[in-house]
């Protein structure tokens, strides 16, 4: 019955996504949100229920949202309002962000507490990254829709999959559910290996520009490796008679 739902492979892939964040710790218990177009427009769109722990979401819970309805939060089932601002005002404004995924999970945390919270090219998960992040400096409290629509306008450029929320997270966009995953899987990567570095005290080794580029434009065009990424974790899952895909 449930896989007859609208929009049932995106449900599932997006439960997964939930399922893992969870088990990687990347999450805020019931806070935190994820969503994913599914109009050409991109103003409709999936997204977890309110409060909500990530570690029981299933494919059948997620809400689907239209981001130009003003009663959103009057529905009973209606979303969590920062939820509501800050992804709504994101898939109103950015037609290309189709996935869209929030966390304030601890190393890219760290990262955005810092004065200066750039990522430089240290190593091959650093470059990915390249020129590709936009940097939050204006953090306005909780999301709701005047800061959500604020943040919304910071990433106008498609280059800009990343988004670093100076004190308070990161958010990262992407074409697909399984694209967007993996780009905040090694986004935390990333920042967990320059904060550590970091911690050392002694002087970082600084990948080139040039060389910083060429590695972020081989990643982006390696073959697959998102889609099957988030396939293999939808096989342990399975595995172990998980019930997200219900």
């Amino acid at each position: 019955m449930t896989a007859n739902m609208a929009h049932w492979e995106a449900r599932v892939d997006m439960a997964a996504a939930f399922r893992w964040t969870a088990r990687l710790n990347m999450h805020e218990g019931v806070a935190n949100h994820f969503s994913v177009a599914v109009n050409a427009s991109g103003t409709e769109f999936l997204m977890n229920p309110n409060q909500v722990h990530f570690s029981r979401i299933k494919a059948s819970d997620l809400l689907l949202i239209d981001a130009n309805d003003p009663a959103t939060l009057d529905r009973p089932d209606a979303p969590d309002p920062t939820a509501w601002g800050l992804h709504g005002g994101v898939h109103r404004a950015c037609p290309h962000a189709r996935c869209v995924m929030h966390v304030h999970s601890i190393f890219a945390t760290v990262l955005a507490c810092l004065e200066d919270s750039r990522l430089p090219p240290i190593d091959q998960n650093c470059c990915t990254f390249f020129n590709r992040v936009v940097i939050d400096e204006d953090y306005g409290g909780l999301a709701f829709e005047d800061e959500g629509d604020r943040c919304a306008r910071l990433l106008h450029d498609p280059r800009h999959k990343v988004m670093v929320m100076g004190s308070h997270g990161v958010m990262v966009i992407g074409d697909t559910v399984a694209e967007t995953f993996n780009r905040l899987y090694y986004f935390e990567r990333a920042a967990e290996t320059y904060i550590r570095a970091l911690q050392t005290g002694m002087p970082l080794r600084r990948i080139s520009d040039e060389v910083a580029e060429k590695t972020a434009s081989a990643l982006e065009q390696y073959p697959d490796q998102d889609a099957r990424h988030l396939a293999e974790l939808k096989a342990i899952l399975n595995n172990e008679g998980s019930d997200y895909d219900q």
